[in-house]
């Protein structure tokens, strides 16, 4: 973290660069007038990645492998994306129930897994010991030492979506289950058997880890109920029938009053809806409902937007958290910020459902693997991946080389609602005070509420080296902070 004085006006800018404990590398600036209040918060990426542009010139068949290069953490949900994508270029309209249904169970294990890794190991540090406690216990190694039982659930429930991945997918990480068509591999009883040992425990820990969301609010209710806590829109997929689905569906947007601004909205139309905005000062784009414009028009997706958007969850368990979850302080936990990881819990309950239920289907043994149709020229992959709603979008030529691409990320659709909760966050606990590690570790907790990969790249776990210089108005030194 660095400070500086900044000639316009006496504002002082600090710096918290690089964001910890998030996926992907980005940074905040805050600007301070002389008084210690904030003018202004931004998130910055301050990557820039390029695959819309050099998987151009490419055969549509490989990038499915190629684009998952994109994340180290959610590989799957844009292998998937991007299979789905192509699976209109070759005309699959309806795929094998085989193909579906592998699919689907990859998928499934990629939530769980990814929902595991961001709350035990990246998020519940900041909620079990405190956002401004010593910062040498936040960290995995700190919950582990503490509440070594929930550090272990912590890790076998990843365990069950890794094995998933690597069932359906050939590896745990960057996988080829998924083709343009349908997939290349099914599942033997054997497998199916082995994988669905491991579900009762998962369904039972997810449970108890709900629970534990639920007692932490009950503990900080003020501070959890409006910590980052706006008005915002939502967005996500839902099935016809109004249910979560994860995997497919058509596109859903209401306000926060609960009014439907869009709904049943086909995949492959989503351009006729949704704008992205370019500002200066970020890689990453800012967009919105074009019927409401670039003020009024941005949005949130994420497992609070799924959970709060669908009529119901197709699955028991997760339904009956998702009631509560719903009714919990007058509903006002479904409209926080922090009501992110609750909804998180909840969604990693029903991945582990899902997968018991799909585990039990012999079409996962089918041999049915492929379908196909007349080519065409465009396709459209929408998924709900664990961060949100994730958008690939391709163009093929007549020689099967790609010629246009447009990808959407979740957090890229999440980019205002992130910037807008660190302005809450530095307006509420920065203005006029003294920096703190322990302070600006708090915009940081906003941000990885979101579960942000900034990059869609890989995570940095663990500690990392920063150093932090205040600044008076006239630019002598007042206090210096430093981690390594």
């Amino acid at each position: 973290m660095t400070e500086s004085a900044l000639p316009e006006g006496g504002l002082r800018r600090v710096a918290i660069d690089p964001l910890s404990r998030v996926e992907g590398h980005g940074k905040v600036t805050l600007l301070l007038d002389e008084a210690g209040i904030v003018r202004q918060a931004r998130l910055h990426i301050v990557e820039f990645r390029g695959f819309e542009k050099f998987i151009q010139g490419r055969p549509y068949w490989e990038v499915p492998v190629m684009v998952q290069r994109l994340c180290g953490i959610c590989p799957v949900s844009h292998h998937l994306a991007a299979s789905k994508a192509f699976d209109q270029v070759v005309g699959a309209t309806r795929l094998t129930p085989t193909a579906e249904k592998m699919r689907r169970l990859m998928h499934y294990g990629q939530m769980l897994q990814s929902h595991a890794l961001h709350f035990f190991h990246l998020a519940s540090p900041d909620l079990l010991f405190g956002f401004d406690s010593d910062a040498g216990r936040r960290n995995i190694v700190g919950v582990a030492a503490v509440h070594p039982e929930l550090a272990r659930r912590g890790i076998l429930l990843r365990k069950l979506g890794q094995e998933v991945i690597r069932m359906t997918a050939g590896k745990r990480i960057h996988g080829t289950g998924a083709v343009p068509g349908g997939v290349n591999r099914n599942l033997s009883r054997a497998d199916r058997a082995e994988l669905g040992a491991l579900v009762p425990d998962a369904i039972d820990w997810a449970g108890e880890a709900i629970g534990l969301v639920r007692s932490l609010f009950e503990a900080n209710l003020p501070l959890y109920r409006e910590f980052a806590t706006f008005p915002a829109n939502r967005l996500s997929l839902v099935r016809a029938d109004g249910a979560m689905d994860l995997y497919d569906g058509l596109i859903r947007a209401r306000s926060p009053q609960g009014e439907t601004l869009l709904d049943d909205v086909e995949c492959g139309e989503y351009w006729n809806y949704i704008l992205e905005e370019v500002r200066p000062w970020s890689y990453m784009k800012f967009p919105y409902l074009k019927a409401l414009g670039p003020e009024r028009g941005w949005y949130r997706v994420g497992p609070l937007s799924r959970v709060t958007n669908c009529d119901f969850i197709p699955s028991p368990r997760a339904e009956a958290a998702r009631r509560e979850f719903l009714a919990f302080d007058d509903g006002r936990a479904a409209r926080a910020t922090l009501g992110f990881h609750w909804a998180r819990m909840i969604e990693m309950l029903h991945a582990a459902e899902v997968i018991g239920e799909l585990l039990e289907d012999d079409d996962l043994s089918g041999t049915e693997l492929l379908a196909g149709g007349p080519r065409t020229a465009r396709g459209v992959g929408v998924i709900e991946a664990p961060r949100g709603t994730l958008i690939h979008h391709y163009r093929v030529g007549e020689d099967d080389m790609v010629v246009r691409c447009n990808l959407i990320v979740s957090t890229t659709h999440n980019n205002e609602s992130m910037n807008l909760a660190i302005r809450e966050v530095a307006r509420r606990f920065i203005d006029g005070r003294t920096l703190t590690e322990g302070l600006l570790n708090h915009i940081e907790v906003a941000i990885r509420a979101f579960d942000p990969c900034l990059s869609c790249a890989t995570h940095a776990l663990g500690q990392m080296p920063l150093a932090l210089e205040l600044l008076d108005a006239d630019g002598s030194v007042v206090g210096r902070l430093r981690r390594d």
